[in-house]
């Protein structure tokens, strides 16, 4: 597993620090929000002091160590992540077959995905043609690689050219939900046989002025916390008023279990369930009840085969948003029923902010780690819990659990949902 994320980058530091409470928000001071009214995000810290990081800060992001400034200039930074986090997952897994070993190599393919994908590079060769870059002046040329650089599946395409993967080469774009489809996707392609091995996940830097801008216009984004980045990101609680945006990246390796165990890789979970599904609703606002991420949730329950009894923690979709953190919990109660009192939900999007098309991948691998840990993250900033509900919602700090199944959620723009269940790894 690899992560790059406002919390910490790797994910030792980053898993700690979301243990401990610590929230990766903080006021955006690399570009100008003067006439913006959110001024705050969740930001990748940065060698520079970016987003709170610095050399001596563990998590704190290198780019040198991933690419060479040359290199970098071809790409756009959501590209960036996702390599530097299938890095730490390639190398943890172990998983290096040589040039030699070309049948490996075409049996080891990529399913990486992003909500917006190249957004900054977009923004920025905009207003460099149109000459307003620096004051203004004529119109510069564009870059040749600045096409290749914004390609959502340009992340996918970098990934596997980097490895040498020459299996299935996919990319996901569902919005929010982007990580998650590109789990539960790339499992699939393992059990239908046309892949042993598929790095998965998903990656997003969309913090800019037009990211902003585009979400506030919305009415999507906090607004009320310019003072307080910390406590922006709240859900379940009253005072919540939209999401903190985030950014980063999250990669897993997925392996056919007999494949794993033939070379003695470390498996963290076993995969189990994945479900989708479609609200048919509204561009933007989920269902009524929830239904459709029940539906999704439902899906993922009887792929797994498992019973619900089996599992004690789910992390989250909860953004923040006033109306669909509510009705995630009517869901998750609908289909927990009489066990709802045993379960512990917490949304890690209150320490992270909302890494869109990340989220589902980040959120996914916090998931295991619960499980691997037997420890359920807390959802901080829950001082006034907007509901009642009997499912522990882990307010403030982190609680023990024990169980042998974890959920994960992730519901995106357009209705469109999707739930991951990963379970203990089996004995060999």
């Amino acid at each position: 597993m690899g992560l790059v994320s406002p919390v910490g980058c790797g994910v030792p530091v980053a898993w700690e620090n979301v243990k401990s409470g610590i929230s990766g928000a903080g006021k955006i001071e690399h570009f100008r929000t003067d006439d913006l009214k959110c001024k705050v995000a969740a930001m990748i810290p940065k060698l520079d002091g970016e987003g709170g990081g610095g050399p001596d800060i563990p998590g704190t992001f290198d780019p040198d160590a991933v690419m060479s400034a040359k290199e970098r200039r071809r790409i756009d930074e959501f590209i960036l992540y996702a390599i530097a986090a299938s890095d730490e997952a390639i190398n943890d897994s172990g998983w290096h077959p040589s040039e030699d070993e070309n049948e490996a190599r075409e049996r080891t393919g990529v399913l990486y995905g992003s909500g917006v994908g190249g957004l900054k590079t977009t923004y920025e060769g905009s207003l460099l043609l149109d000459g307003l870059d620096k004051g203004g002046g004529r119109p510069k040329k564009i870059s040749p690689f600045i096409i290749p650089g914004m390609l959502i599946n340009l992340a996918a395409g970098q990934i596997s050219i980097r490895h040498g993967f020459k299996g299935p080469n996919h990319s996901v774009v569902t919005a929010c939900a982007t990580g998650a489809h590109a789990i539960g996707d790339a499992a699939r392609l393992i059990q239908r046989g046309d892949a042993d091995v598929m790095i998965a996940g998903g990656s997003e830097s969309s913090i800019c002025r037009l990211g902003l801008a585009g979400f506030i216009a919305c009415r999507a984004m906090t607004t009320n916390f310019n003072d307080e980045p910390e406590r922006a990101s709240r859900p379940y609680d009253k005072d919540r008023d939209g999401f903190l945006m985030g950014e980063g990246a999250g990669a897993v390796v997925l392996e056919e279990y007999e494949h794993a165990k033939a070379r003695g890789a470390t498996i963290y979970a076993e995969f189990k369930g994945y479900g989708m599904s479609g609200d048919a609703h509204h561009i933007t606002s989920p269902a009524p009840e929830g239904e459709g991420g029940y539906r999704a949730m439902k899906a993922a329950l009887n792929d797994s085969g498992l019973d619900i009894t089996d599992i004690g923690y789910v992390n989250a979709h909860g953004t923040s948003t006033p109306l669909g953190d509510e009705l995630e919990v009517m869901a998750v109660e609908r289909l927990f029923g009489e066990h709802s009192k045993n379960v512990k939900m917490s949304a890690t999007k209150s320490m992270t902010g909302h890494l869109l098309g990340a989220a589902g991948a980040l959120e996914a691998i916090l998931a295991i780690m619960a499980l691997k840990d037997q420890v359920a993250p807390p959802t901080i900033n829950l001082d006034n819990p907007s509901l009642e509900t009997e499912i522990d919602l882990v307010p403030h700090e982190a609680k023990p659990i024990n169980c042998n199944a974890v959920m994960s959620n992730s519901f995106g723009f357009g209705g469109t949902n999707a739930a991951l269940i990963f379970a203990k790894a089996p004995q060999a």
